[in-house]
């Protein structure tokens, strides 16, 4: 059976964690969703929600495969799932409940929105295990400030949902049944615009430094269909008809 499902039904994706009831990752189950991402159509797909199957969000990691001769492949293949949903050519909104932990926590990195529930429990427990979650090192100041970062990394300490949108780390917390509201609200202020301007903007949002961003700008994004539609439509006083190209 699947662990990971991909439906596409345009302009909105589901990529869904069905490993029940923690959506545990095992370096199967990465294999398994980057091939999902990788042989996937995203044409016209404006908007991907991640979520978890069953009483999670996602608990991390398999701790067995962090031993051993499994760790180096195991660390590889989830870095190569974390940079596959950076790349993708839509925006990402997380759908979170339950429990958000370690790898769980660090896919919302990836991530355009984080819709929370209240009562989920988001965080970065590693040091209690005698190690460090790699991805959030690396990029959690950048959401949630260095500060922050560094005391959630160090001390291994969790947030509800509600704190977690406080700082930074999630876009907005809901009860939990609104979960789904918020999630198709969310996923509807992305889904109104271009494909081509979302896909063009996320790689803009990557790259390092200004002249890089220059290039992409006069290179990529002005030469869609839809870049020119749109500043026409402005212009014109009337509704920009998307092309997704």
């Amino acid at each position: 059976m699947p662990h990971v499902r991909l439906t596409l039904e345009r302009p909105v994706a589901r990529l869904t964690l069905a490993r029940p009831p923690l959506n545990v990752f095992t370096i199967a189950m990465m294999e398994e969703a980057l091939a999902a991402l990788r042989g996937a159509d995203w044409t016209g797909i404006r908007a991907c929600v991640l979520a978890g199957e069953g009483k999670a969000f996602c608990a991390g990691v398999d701790v067995g495969e962090h031993l051993g001769a499994t760790c180096a492949p195991m660390i590889r293949m989830f870095h190569s799932l974390f940079r596959a949903l950076l790349d993708l050519p839509c925006a990402l909104v997380a759908r979170v409940h339950g429990a958000c932990l370690g790898g769980g926590a660090e896919l919302l990195l990836a991530c355009d929105a984080v819709v929370a529930a209240e009562d989920a429990t988001l965080g970065f427990p590693e040091i209690r295990l005698g190690v460090y979650p790699p991805i959030a090192c690396a990029r959690l100041g950048t959401a949630v400030g260095s500060i922050r970062a560094r005391r959630l990394i160090l001390t291994g300490e969790s947030l509800t949902g509600g704190e977690a949108a406080a700082i930074g780390l999630a876009t907005r917390s809901v009860p939990a049944a609104a979960l789904d509201a918020a999630v198709a609200a969310e996923t509807a202020l992305f889904a109104r615009h271009s494909a081509a301007a979302l896909r063009e903007s996320r790689r803009a949002l990557l790259a390092p430094d200004l002249d890089e961003v220059e290039q992409l700008y006069l290179g990529s994004l002005m030469q869609t269909a839809d870049a020119e539609e749109g500043l026409r439509a402005f212009l014109e006083k009337r509704p920009a008809r998307w092309s997704d190209r």
